[in-house]
């Protein structure tokens, strides 16, 4: 199978070393705009060097991994697409929901699959939390909680241009609580404050943020983020029924210190970054893929998946700067 990767920054090359792992992976055809970037991959991984997504997508590759700028998403997908090469993309599919809708609405009756990346779907965790609810082991539920703590903001740059934590960072908790719990979000009601970074208050945004969730069976979700946890980073779930309760992402690796006397957990090295909590669920992620390129497996986060746990991120950002509860319905526009 031979894969195409537009975009060698740090998750492009990331995902470069993953595919050059996998037994299904036959060759690489890499491109980025900076040529010293797809180079330097080219020498690591045995790459193709492509001179521009075009020439990438003519190269006669199966599957295409985007990795590029978000501002790129919408153009490469649909490159993607009208050449007929199955693709994934990194979320979000663009930088504004009404460009998604405009994707979504090109790409949601062709037979060209695309997949976009949401890696937690695939970690061995939060799929075993899914496949719990499902087999109805905690009964109904009436609370979930979702966290999300980064070990240090991103460099202001970043932050400019992100579209605010909600976007970027919550995203990642509102979608994986509606594909462990199946249940869609109705109503939210967002806070923020800022006590780090003077950059994320200048951008308009919050380093520190929490949002009640009210899905539509009348469970509560409550999401916490921050751009500080000097500890490391923290992925966390819990899943609270009237039969039982389950917790995601208690190992040895959990960036939190136990006060009580006596108590040793957790007693490992903590989690200091995405790429070390979700490892294998990136591989895992890509593995998948593969089998959509294949055609033996459906999408496993389409783009309409996407889109949906970003309107929770734009009900939230509105709740957040105008201090009240918001509908879905007030922002949804598809």
């Amino acid at each position: 199978m031979r894969i195409a990767i537009l975009g060698l920054g740090r998750i492009g090359a990331f995902h470069a070393e993953t595919l050059s792992g996998l037994d299904a992976v036959t060759s690489l055809v890499v491109a980025d705009p900076f040529a010293d970037a797809a180079k330097a991959a080219a020498e690591r991984f045995g790459a193709e060097v492509a001179d521009s997504p075009e020439a990438a997508l003519a190269s006669g590759v199966d599957g295409v991994v985007v990795a590029a700028a978000t501002d790129a998403h919408p153009a490469l997908i649909l490159a993607a697409v009208e050449a007929g090469v199955p693709v994934f993309c990194e979320k979000p599919v663009a930088r504004t929901m009404a460009e998604g809708v405009e994707v979504l609405k090109a790409v949601r009756d062709g037979e060209v699959p695309v997949q976009i990346g949401f890696n937690r779907r695939f970690d061995a965790g939060f799929a075993a939390a899914r496949a719990a609810v499902r087999a109805g082991e905690l009964g109904k539920l009436h609370t979930v909680r979702s966290t999300t703590l980064d070990p240090a903001p991103p460099p202001a740059s970043y932050v400019a241009a992100s579209g605010g934590i909600f976007r970027d960072c919550s995203v990642h908790d509102f979608d994986v609580i509606r594909w462990v719990t199946g249940r869609e979000v109705t109503e939210v009601y967002a806070v923020g404050g800022n006590r780090g970074a003077d950059y994320i208050r200048e951008a308009g945004d919050a380093d520190t943020t929490g949002a009640v969730l009210t899905l539509d069976d009348g469970t509560i979700a409550v999401v916490s983020n921050s751009r500080h946890n000097a500890r490391g980073y923290d992925v966390r779930m819990e899943l609270h029924g009237f039969a039982d309760s389950i917790a995601v992402g208690l190992d040895d690796k959990l960036p939190l210190r136990s006060v009580e006397p006596g108590v040793t957990f957790p007693a490992g090295t903590p989690h200091d970054f995405f790429m070390d909590r979700f490892t294998a669920a990136y591989r895992a992620e890509l593995t998948a893929f593969t089998e959509v390129v294949a055609g033996t497996l459906p999408s496993p986060c389409t783009v309409a998946d996407a889109l949906e746990a970003g309107w929770i991120a734009e009900a939230c950002t509105l709740s957040l700067h105008e201090h009240r509860p918001v509908r879905l319905a007030e922002v949804r526009t598809a």
